[in-house]
């Protein structure tokens, strides 16, 4: 039984929904910004170390506060493992901050948010203003002491806000599932938007030296021979010259033969060469060349 054709009808894949979800999310992260093999080459200087041992403490804190909030305060308090495995979430947790603030103020000074990267610089800024919540909930958590401490003093200070009426912390069980459950999520929300903007936008590129600079790290314009030693330590390649159109044949067969090398007199070699200009493949020695920068289109 064969069907007829004119009954069946070719819906191109990209009309459905899942079709332009697929290529808005292809458009806005291709697999080779999504997954780099490589990197530009100032992401090996410090300051941009600071982002991925954030993350990688934000992994221990995750996984080490996972296994406590299965066993429970018991196990934390009177467990040798479970004393260790608290320990282990309390220094990861110290540690997350410490290279949290150090990434921070790293690209405040670096002014992170240009080349249209507000949005990365915002969901950073967000990040770490959850993660202080969600470490004041993780205090209030330790049924010892300190926590029953932490909580007395708390609530008045937040019942001075009016926020008391739905935001207990003498309820044990209220700040541990906004410790475990609701505050991390959020975090981890901001955190992945913060990484996929990496991604799509880049890192921020480094400024430009400034003349004060590079003074004082013995570079200087003055020199075709300076110029060329600022261009190789910044790796700053200057535009190739422009090279002469070549003659037709016909026109190079008039063109007056001129004598080969070595039979001119010493002294008319001597004056060729202190006339002749400066050869085409010497680096530029003007610094409106030199320092034209590449626009940041990332």
């Amino acid at each position: 039984m064969s069907i007829p054709t004119s009954d069946l009808t070719v819906t191109d894949e990209k009309e459905t929904w899942t079709g332009k979800v697929r290529e808005a999310a292809l458009g806005a992260f291709p697999p080779d910004r999504l997954l780099p093999d490589r990197q530009p080459a100032y992401v090996a200087s410090w300051a941009y170390v600071f982002g991925a041992l954030s993350i990688g403490a934000l992994g221990v804190v995750l996984l080490s506060g996972g296994a406590l909030a299965v066993e429970g305060p018991a196990w934390w308090h009177e467990s040798s493992v479970g004393l260790f495995v608290n320990s282990l979430h309390l220094w990861s947790t110290e540690f997350f901050f410490m290279f949290m603030v150090v990434h921070l103020w790293a690209k405040f000074f670096m002014a992170a948010w240009r080349g249209r990267r507000q949005a990365t610089w915002i969901t950073g800024v967000l990040a770490f203003a959850i993660s202080i919540g969600t470490a004041f909930t993780g205090y209030l958590s330790q049924q010892n002491f300190d926590s029953e401490w932490i909580g007395t003093q708390a609530k008045d200070g937040i019942n001075s806000t009016g926020a008391g009426a739905f935001w207990n912390v003498l309820n044990f069980g209220q700040m541990l599932m906004w410790h475990i459950v609701l505050l991390p999520l959020v975090v981890m929300v901001f955190v992945g938007l913060h990484v996929l903007l990496v991604r799509r936008h880049g890192v921020v590129p480094p400024f430009a030296p400034t003349k004060a600079q590079l003074e004082k790290a013995g570079l200087s314009l003055a020199g075709a021979g300076a110029s060329t030693a600022v261009a190789d330590a910044l790796g700053t390649l200057s535009p190739p010259p422009a090279q002469a159109p070549l003659q037709p044949p016909e026109a190079r067969a008039e063109m007056p033969l001129q004598d080969p090398p070595g039979n001119e007199a010493p002294g008319q070699v001597l004056s060729q060469d202190l006339a002749s200009p400066e050869p085409a493949g010497e680096e530029p020695t003007s610094s409106d060349q030199l320092w034209q920068l590449p626009k940041d289109e990332s």
